[in-house]
């Protein structure tokens, strides 16, 4: 995913190679790879938990660059891990209930139920909205007593495998934040799933390497 906003380019869990087929076949690219958004120069970089779908060091390498400067935020499972790429990159363990504020962007990591103890999800508020990425989760009571009301935009996961949320789940837990508008996340690249399976009228369905507008 790549947000760009005042004037930063926010890249969060960039995945494009093939390392979740070399560990399960079963789990392959259904979307080519396009090359292009390796050239990317990110700002800031954010992993939200340690599984090669969204922490895949085979895809991070293209940007650490010599001087890269780049911001990364990471929960402890991935921190461990990023900070051995080195540089001048600032690796910040970003676990949940951490704030860091960069260039007018706020980032807060959230709470998220994943199968990675330190799975979190992301709060971006920049230009006066929020935008909730969930990440990788399963519904949880525990995380609407942490997010309120005020959420522009919230992405959220509607695979229903690897402990995510499942459509119906998602379409729930999406209308109890209340966000103008729902983008489904993690359907197509490893499933026939098309993201019209979430059943909701202000979702904005984002196509594989295509700009939206919220």
């Amino acid at each position: 995913m790549l947000f760009e906003t005042n004037d930063k380019t926010i890249v969060i869990d960039p995945y494009l190679s093939n390392s979740v087929e070399k560990i399960n076949f079963k789990n392959r690219r259904r979307q080519a790879i396009d090359e292009r958004f390796l050239k990317i120069r990110p700002d800031v970089l954010i992993f939200t938990h340690d599984h090669p779908d969204h922490y895949d060091e085979e895809t991070v390498k293209h940007y650490f660059r010599e001087n890269s400067k780049i911001l990364v935020l990471s929960p402890f499972s991935v921190w461990k891990e990023v900070k051995k790429f080195g540089g001048d990159n600032n690796y910040v363990m970003f676990n949940a209930g951490t704030q860091w504020s960069e260039g007018g962007v706020v980032f807060r990591a959230i709470d998220a139920e994943h199968s990675d103890d330190y799975a979190i999800g992301v709060l971006l508020e920049a230009e006066e909205k929020k935008y909730y990425i969930t990440g990788d989760t399963l519904y949880n009571e525990k995380i609407f007593h942490i997010v309120h009301e005020g959420i522009y935009a919230i992405f959220l996961p509607i695979n229903g495998a690897g402990n995510n949320m499942n459509v119906a789940d998602a379409k729930q837990f999406a209308e109890r934040i209340r966000a103008e508008k729902v983008v489904p996340l993690h359907f197509g690249l490893f499933d026939s799933m098309t993201g019209e399976e979430l059943h909701l009228n202000n979702k904005v369905v984002p196509m594989i390497y295509k700009e939206i507008e919220l």
